[in-house]
């Protein structure tokens, strides 16, 4: 079996040979001098041909003018079909664009701002999926007082994971630094709900974290039985006196070494 190969078409010469045509048609484009030097050209199809020149622009760099000339079948006349700036190699581009949903950050947020949630955000479920031990909610819901979607449990996820792992979480210097956790802190005011196993609200007023959601294994030094330890004790160095001394009186023995004694043996 033999491949199919598509024809190449042999570029047009009259096209080819348009490159001052090409040029003018840049040049009414561009300010004066900014097409620079002929790069080359490129086939486009049968008499159609693309002519590339250099960009002199210097917020342009690595950018080109591309201007394509073409002449109709039996025609000696050839014309300009367009020109436009194309990026080359290494040329500086613009990010690629996104929604602004996926560009917007925590705290781009101002007064006055309205944020509108998509239907399927999947953050979100219908109020009546919410369980708790209290058995009026859903007569509430029934009655048109509820709310109409609640958090599910990825977005319940989702923010666990985000509180856990930001400042207010267990992997923060001053939480390393804490005498305790916040777990065991009197000001730690727990959440209701499923969040209450790992996250609670602080209300020490001269905590860093007041007013705030924290991880119970979060910490600070304004935990409630944080004590100051008393300073430790310094041994006196003792004193040696080695420069006086004291005379001390001999004292007589019980046997006289001056007498002789008969031992009984030679």
């Amino acid at each position: 079996m033999s491949r199919t190969r598509a024809r190449v078409s042999a570029p047009d010469q009259a096209c080819v040979a348009a490159v001052d045509l090409a040029r003018a048609a840049a040049e009414e484009l561009a300010r004066p001098g900014e097409p620079g030097e002929h790069l080359g050209y490129e086939s486009e199809g049968d008499r159609i041909v693309t002519h590339y020149f250099a960009c002199q622009d210097r917020a342009y760099r690595g950018w080109r003018w591309a201007v394509t000339v073409t002449r109709a079948s039996r025609a000696k006349k050839v014309t300009v079909s367009e020109a436009v700036l194309l990026p080359g190699t290494g040329a500086l581009l613009a990010p690629e664009w996104l929604p602004w949903s996926e560009r917007l950050r925590p705290g781009d947020l101002g007064v006055g701002d309205l944020l509108p949630t998509a239907d399927d955000d999947d953050r979100l479920a219908p109020g009546f999926t919410e369980t708790d031990d209290d058995a009026e909610h859903q007569a509430v819901f029934e009655y048109g007082l509820g709310r109409a979607r609640v958090l599910s449990a990825i977005g319940k996820d989702r923010a666990a994971r985000r509180w856990h792992s930001g400042e207010h979480g267990p992997h923060t210097p001053i939480a390393h630094a804490a005498p305790a956790q916040c777990s065991t802190c009197g000001f730690y005011w727990l959440l209701a709900g499923g969040l209450r196993q790992m996250f609670g609200v602080c209300t020490n007023e001269y905590a860093p974290d007041d007013g705030k959601v924290v991880a119970a294994d979060h910490g600070c030094g304004a935990h409630s039985e944080a004590a100051v330890s008393p300073p430790p004790v310094e041994q006196a160095i003792p004193i040696l006196d080695d420069l006086g001394y004291d005379l001390m009186e001999e004292e007589a023995g019980s046997v006289d070494e001056s007498a002789s004694e008969e031992l009984g043996h030679s």
